[in-house]
């Protein structure tokens, strides 16, 4: 499995340089609008490159999908405010790190964030690149399909817009969770359209990933050979499809994806909950998809990875590749949950306490900054190899695995979900799969409850949890003492960074 996943993430991360570096010079004319914080942040799309590419050639098809992928790397979209407005914001963590260390995630914590966080901001900007990546990969996918002189190609290259338009979809759908109404950029846009561009509703933002969804389960194969494991394929698409149905209660769609995924056996738990988190289980049958890290087995070079895993890392560690910067650190609150409900063996990997050795031999020291800090990105040691830390560097951030869908198939059912199940499970043996390899007591006939807290043991410190209150009408009494105010903090606002480039944005009720 780690041969094979290394020869993905190798294929992948080297065609995305080539690609980046050839397309350069076309990506910087056409967008004027300058600086860190410009709106939307995105390649130009203004002047797409329409010569010095050789269509004819399918090896190059994949090229830009892979440029694609390489924004879901962007440390925007998948660590700092990812963490932070995911996870940091819920009652599952505490920002962690020393008391004074970066006041803007701070606001985060305790929900005291303005619409001038430079956190939110980076996500806003970090998404619509990723948008913008997509866009330009379904751009250029007809162009290659009509340059084809064989089915087979023609199809590739159909299945390449699959999976860029699973990008943009995913993409849209956590904007749209986290601002609620936000632009629809679905094409070639001069400067100052992109700077006048209105937002769309929620209605509006839902349909439109919905189809781009639709699209890719159409095309994408049901799997791939081996070395391109991890790569977005038909079932990731039906997942993706319905968690966004999941954030609409529209309970009989998440109930036949998620029993579609399930009846076709390419994906089951692994037998040890541990090994879910490790790198060498990485893209594993229990994977529908994850955002690919890696060093390529290198010791410096080209910034292939994410450092996800690194700002989670024991603050205060040594030797210097066992430690990061402590943000991110399990709560009170979660550590009486899983005491509470008697957990030992999700708890023993989602938590890593200072003062302990790990079973795979590396120390966590007493003098650590914080007592206890997310188990789920540890690494050891024998992967650390980064010239100056590399804490987490292989490690890969998982978006959704199929512990989720059994959940969220059992959620279906509780809430009514009509439709015919092919899978032959119902709401009780799928939550009890879950509760099996972690070795707790058969639930019969699952509350609403039962299953959200499920939810919160299974997927504890997995960027889950904040929306996931939301959803489920629980936040303004879970996050009470954190300040939650109904009304506002359902969602965040828009950047006024881009409000300002922008003058067509609305500001999110709640913020001035």
């Amino acid at each position: 499995m780690r041969h094979n996943t290394q020869n993905f993430k190798k294929v992948l991360t080297n065609i995305t340089m080539k690609a980046s570096i050839k397309y350069l010079p076309f990506l910087l004319t056409g967008l004027l609008l300058v600086g860190c914080e410009d709106f939307l942040d995105v390649r130009t799309e203004g002047s797409l490159p329409t010569t010095g590419i050789d269509y004819t050639k399918s090896e190059n098809t994949f090229k830009p999908v892979s440029a694609a992928y390489a924004k879901l790397r962007n440390s925007g979209a998948h660590v700092f405010p990812y963490i932070g407005m995911f996870e940091i914001a819920a009652d599952n963590a505490d920002k962690g790190s020393s008391p004074d260390d970066n006041p803007t995630m701070e606001e985060l914590d305790n929900l005291s964030f303005t619409s001038s966080n430079g956190l939110i901001n980076e996500l806003w900007s970090a998404y619509f690149d990723i948008v913008s990546g997509a866009n330009y990969a379904i751009y250029q996918m007809p162009l290659y399909e009509d340059a084809q002189l064989n089915s087979a190609d023609k199809l590739y290259a159909r299945q390449c817009q699959g999976e860029a338009k699973v990008i943009r979809a995913y993409a849209y759908f956590n904007l749209t969770r986290a601002f609620g109404n936000v632009p629809i950029i679905d094409t070639i846009l001069s400067s100052d359209q992109l700077a006048n561009v209105k937002q769309s509703n929620t209605e509006q933002l839902y349909a439109f990933i919905e189809k781009d969804l639709r699209e890719a389960i159409e095309v994408l194969p049901n799997s791939y050979i081996a070395d391109w494991d991890g790569r977005i394929n038909k079932y990731t698409a039906m997942a993706i499809k319905a968690k966004v149905h999941f954030y609409t209660n529209e309970w009989d769609s998440v109930a036949s994806l998620t029993d579609q995924i399930i009846a076709s056996g390419q994906y089951g738990l692994l037998s040890t909950f541990r090994d879910v988190f490790s790198v060498d289980g990485e893209n594993s049958r229990e994977s529908l998809f994850e955002i690919q890290s890696s060093t390529l087995g290198k010791t410096t070079g080209d910034m292939t990875y994410l450092e996800y895993g690194f700002v989670q890392g024991p603050r205060g560690n040594s030797p210097s590749n066992m430690q990061g910067w402590g943000f991110c650190t399990p709560s009170q609150s979660l550590l009486d949950f899983f005491t509470q409900r008697g957990e030992t063996i999700r708890s023993a990997t989602t938590l890593l306490y200072r003062g302990t050795k790990t079973p795979e031999g590396d120390s966590i020291k007493v003098s650590c900054t914080n007592p206890v800090y997310n188990g789920k990105v540890y690494t050891p040691s024998a992967y650390n190899k980064w010239n100056y830390n590399g804490y987490g560097f292989d490690l890969n951030v998982h978006i959704i695995r199929y512990s989720d869908v059994l959940l969220m198939f059992a959620e279906a059912l509780v809430n009514g979900a009509s439709v015919h199940i092919t899978s032959g499970l119902n709401a009780s043996t799928a939550i009890n799969q879950v509760r099996s390899r972690v070795e707790l007591d058969n639930i019969g006939n699952p509350t609403l409850q039962e299953i959200w807290d499920e939810r919160r043991a299974e997927l504890a410190m997995e960027e889950d949890r904040y929306f996931d209150l939301i959803r489920t009408g629980q936040a303004a009494t879970v996050l009470q003492s954190k300040g939650f105010i109904s009304g506002k903090h359902e969602l965040y606002p828009i950047p006024s960074a881009q409000m300002q480039l922008n003058t067509n944005l609305i500001q999110n009720s709640g913020y001035n």
